[in-house]
């Protein structure tokens, strides 16, 4: 195992300031060679803007402050002066080029060529090398597009390490994958710190920061506030040098009596709009008036193209019956289930969830354009009131409601979509794997949001991939399981390993079958 040495990376008193706001005050953060360096903070706390100073996307004399790579003071003009200087970024969003393979997207711009003819036998050559390096035994050719995620991660890496990279960068790596992926990759990490890669690890989810990380730099409100080797934080040293104060109760939840059915679905069954395959199947469901009805289920089990399906954007129906306060209702589309009552926070907040290029006043109003319209024209009046009001209410993190979406942080963005949805006075609130990416801090005002609302006798329906969140918070848990429901529990009946003996009945079902005949 190579020995940690002296600093590879030292970022010195940074500051960079945008119009209303300062999001680096002052930060150092140095990274010792061939150690992964966690670095972790709240939604705004500063984390992306470091890297983005660090990885030239912010180029020098836009900030204060030096940056040193290997004893050298740098100045970034553009991210290729930053990738030659060893420095390279993964977002949580992929880059790859999805109708490319996986070769072609490893040399993109960095193509092996002579005289301007690309070698494609040594390409392919080094791209099976490459991957090799990460863990991966699949053919360079294979297009990106049949790709999982979590293999879509590891050609991102690989396509680094082709780089030369001293420093490997992952900001949020697992956040889109399942347990057995993000333990994979982990793994992958370790390796590749063995063998002297450096890696700044950026992530919300502390269990796997504990797991990994050999040093940890808390950020909170634009400023370093630690850090510290291993052996001196903990989960809970981390969330309070975060957020500023203890946080005694992760999962806030509140014992309630829900009242009577507020949304019964019968025999829904749904078909993949590509290959006909059924990917709901004859799902039978019942929600409350003021229930959190938590789902789980692994990969694929259906629950977001059943919800996706109710809410109109998904998929055939070609059986079912929906009703809502026990009258039978057809919808089909967005607009039919909002006016029904019934609203949907994506998973997906980026591309279904917000404008990004819109301010965050129009971005709340959108799906509710309908009640601040008279005779056809917006009121400009209401839209800033609603706005002012779901901000303050919300405690979005905003120099003005004219902020651009995207400008905001993640939480701060989930937070005006969750504002957009409750603006829309939904009976029904189905929120899909609404704390994705978003610091613990922001993750309990979210439950607090939700708390309030089935205490106003909203019914709310969560999915999370995190089972320690439907175990908090959920009233009752739904399993799914290859589209069907397989598992129907009371909070206090469920533990885990009844939800996930429930998560694989199916492919249990399918095995003893195999064995049988």
């Amino acid at each position: 195992m190579t020995q940690v040495g002296d600093n590879i990376l030292e970022m010195r008193n940074i500051t960079k300031a945008f119009p209303g706001v300062k999001a680096l005050d002052d930060v150092s953060f140095d990274v010792k060679r061939g150690e992964i360096h966690a670095l972790v903070g709240e939604n705004g706390a500063g984390k992306s803007t470091l890297m983005k100073v660090l990885s030239g996307v912010y180029p020098y004399g836009t900030y204060e402050g030096d940056i040193v790579i290997n004893g050298e003071v740098q100045r970034f003009d553009t991210i290729k002066d930053s990738e030659r200087a060893g420095v390279a970024i993964i977002y949580q969003e992929l880059t790859l080029v999805k109708t490319m393979n996986i070769c072609e997207n490893l040399f993109l711009g960095e193509e092996i060529a002579t005289k301007g003819v690309i070698n494609w036998n040594a390409s392919y050559q080094a791209a099976a090398e490459v991957l090799k390096e990460v863990g991966l035994d699949i053919n360079p050719a294979t297009r990106v597009i049949h790709l999982g995620v979590g293999v879509q991660q590891l050609v991102e890496i690989a396509k680094a390490l082709l780089k030369k990279t001293d420093v490997l960068i992952l900001d949020e790596p697992t956040a889109a994958l399942s347990a057995e992926e993000a333990r994979n990759l982990l793994n992958i990490l370790r390796s590749l710190r063995d063998r002297g890669v450096t890696c700044v690890f950026i992530s919300h989810r502390l269990g796997e920061v504990m797991s990994i990380a050999d040093r940890v730099t808390v950020l909170r409100d634009g400023k370093t506030v630690a850090t510290l080797n291993r052996g001196e934080f903990t989960e809970e040293t981390m969330i309070t040098k975060m957020v500023g104060r203890e946080l005694k109760n992760l999962f806030p939840y509140k014992p309630k009596t829900p009242g009577d059915i507020l949304m019964e679905i019968r025999d829904w069954t749904v078909l993949d709009p590509d290959s006909s395959r059924v990917v709901v199947d004859h799902v039978n469901l019942t929600l409350r008036k003021g229930e959190i009805l938590g789902m789980a289920g692994l990969v694929g089990a259906g629950r977001t193209e059943l919800v996706m399906s109710l809410f109109g954007v998904y998929g055939r129906v070609v059986s079912g019956e929906l009703f809502l306060e026990g009258k039978q209702v057809r919808l089909g589309t967005p607009h039919a289930a909002i006016a029904a009552g019934i609203s949907l926070l994506s998973e997906d907040r980026k591309r279904y969830g917000l404008v990004l290029g819109m301010d965050i006043k129009r971005n709340l109003s959108l799906a509710a354009l309908s009640s601040i319209t008279h005779h056809g024209v917006v009121s400009e009046n209401e839209e800033i009131l609603s706005a002012h009001n779901y901000v303050v209410d919300l405690k979005i993190k905003t120099p003005s409601i004219e902020q651009r979406a995207g400008n905001l942080s993640g939480g701060n963005q989930q937070k005006v979509v969750i504002g957009k949805w409750l603006m829309t006075k939904p009976k029904v609130l189905i929120m899909d794997e609404p704390t994705r990416g978003i610091d613990v801090g922001a993750k309990v005002e979210i439950y607090n949001i939700m708390n309030r609302l089935v205490e106003e006798g909203v019914g709310v329906i969560m999915i999370s991939s995190e089972l320690p969140e439907v175990l908090g918070m959920a009233d009752r848990i739904v399993v799914m399981s290859e589209g069907a429901i397989t598992g129907d529990m009371a909070k206090n009946d469920a533990d885990q390993e009844k939800v996930m003996t429930s998560a694989t009945a199916r492919f249990r079902q399918r095995q003893t079958k195999l064995v049988e005949t």
